[in-house]
């Protein structure tokens, strides 16, 4: 069976017993196994997040949309420590995996874009290194990342 099948029916059948089944894997090529969300796209992380503290707020949130956790976050394929931390900004319950808290990326059209990864910008005076969340880590600098602020 492909892995990708497993994954999508380990999503369907957590969905189907009400569970949040926020995160799953699927492979971009270029960069490898990435994480996804419910609906595919590709997770993000930022270097200035080290340790789960929070500090894409405000205008950032235009570009870097937090994944939020209604419960406990579940995976059936991710191989490192899903959890949550509170965000500063409205308190919501955000998904990390091992300790970084995790981002769609507004540009990516759907399932199987990255091009967030190597991106930098800045944001209230924070400037911020993403990198596409991967079952090794980052994912390597593969150039597609949009290199600064303009989308």
């Amino acid at each position: 069976m492909k892995p990708w099948f497993v994954a999508v029916l380990t999503l369907a059948l957590l969905a189907a017993c009400g569970q949040n089944a926020a995160v799953s894997t699927r492979t971009v090529a270029g960069i490898g196994t990435v994480l996804t969300d419910s609906s595919g796209k590709t997770l993000y992380f930022a270097d200035q997040e080290a340790g789960g503290k929070v500090v894409c707020t405000a205008s950032c949130l235009a570009i870097w949309q937090p994944v939020i956790a209604t419960s406990d976050p579940v995976s059936g394929n991710v191989p490192g420590k899903l959890a949550t931390v509170k965000r500063p900004d409205n308190g919501k319950s955000q998904v990390t995996y091992d300790g970084k808290p995790l981002y769609t990326f507004q540009v990516d059209g759907g399932p199987g874009d990255a091009k967030g990864n190597a991106a930098k910008d800045t944001f209230g005076g924070v400037s911020f290194s993403w990198h596409a969340a991967t079952t090794g880590g980052a994912a390597p600098d593969n150039g597609g990342g949009s290199g600064g602020t303009t989308y």
